[in-house]
């Protein structure tokens, strides 16, 4: 039996299998975006070779099928991309310490301890909120929805840790 593509329209497809397919690219990528975008490519191929498919019974098992070796392709692109980029800032960053000497080397060491230190010396709530910001570069609406606090506060939070670490920055004598 030959499936009639007039039948069955895109719209009711995604209905019927997204959450299959989306497990299918998530079992695999381990990622939420990833997968998603493993969907899309696998409704866009599915919808190119739709008039291949002979028993729409089998629709489900020629999706995942398809999800499969897409997420698959995906990973593998996805990981080649990160070792070329991690390849070229290894380059970037031996180059970096070739040109400097040893004291500047040191001094920036000694200055990373006391930063550090400083950061240390901050409750977990202000570490959390801090490192969020620094380290993730998180959004206050971002960090606010993560550690569930209300804008305002983690603004103000920001805004005193800022002054309270340069305060102690200048007093050592390091800003």
């Amino acid at each position: 039996m030959r499936l009639d593509t007039c039948s069955i329209n895109m719209k009711e497809i995604c209905d019927l299998y997204y959450k299959r397919i989306f497990h299918s690219a998530y079992c695999i990528t381990r990622d939420h975006y990833l997968a998603e975008d493993v969907v899309q490519e696998t409704l866009l191929k599915a919808y190119q070779k739709m008039d291949t498919i002979q028993d729409k019974e089998k629709m489900g098992a020629w999706l995942s099928s398809i999800a499969t070796r897409t997420a698959i392709d995906v990973i593998r692109k996805e990981r080649k991309t990160t070792e070329r980029l991690a390849a070229n800032t290894d380059f970037e960053n031996t180059n970096v310490i070739m040109n400097q000497d040893v004291e500047q080397e040191v001094e920036l060491n000694f200055l990373n301890e006391q930063i550090h230190s400083v950061i240390n010396s901050l409750t977990p709530d202000q570490k959390n909120v801090f490192l969020l910001k620094i380290n993730y570069g998180l959004k206050e609406r971002e960090i606010a929805e993560l550690l569930k606090l209300n804008q305002n506060t983690v603004k103000t939070k920001l805004y005193r840790i800022r002054k309270y670490l340069k305060a102690i920055l200048l007093e050592k004598g390091l800003a």
